[in-house]
């Protein structure tokens, strides 16, 4: 069973760090892309990061760029998001994404999706 874990969110005030974290199970994480998305209230689905099953080809939306890194450790088969610089309007959920099979750092598409970890930053 494929499973997707989100953990590391919390309360933050605007300028502060988080670091998210996603332990994937029951695949072989190392063949997969994988990509973090948020949802803020009342708002839809946001691609936030993408990564590919190397770890050494990475995207980022314009929103985050500059101030957000995504990682992946295959060994561990868990992949990060360190948030630095975070502004309120990165208050969400953040979701982890597993790509399909085959399909690498670009493009939206999912198969499997974590049940979240709620990010607010405020102050």
């Amino acid at each position: 069973e494929v499973q997707l874990v989100e953990s590391g969110g919390g309360l933050v005030q605007p300028g502060g760090s988080l670091r998210l974290s996603c332990a994937a199970s029951g695949f072989t994480f190392s063949s997969y892309a994988m990509s973090w998305v948020r949802q803020a209230p009342g708002k839809g689905r946001e691609w936030v990061s993408a990564i590919n099953t190397g770890g050494y080809s990475t995207r980022y939306a314009d929103s985050v760029k500059g101030r957000f890194s995504i990682s992946r450790d295959n060994a561990k088969n868990t992949m990060y998001l360190e948030m630095n610089s975070l502004k309120p309007e990165d208050t969400a959920v953040y979701y982890c994404e597993r790509k399909p099979y085959g399909s690498n750092e670009y493009g939206q598409s999912y198969d499997y999706r974590g049940q979240g970890t709620q990010v607010t930053v405020s102050s």
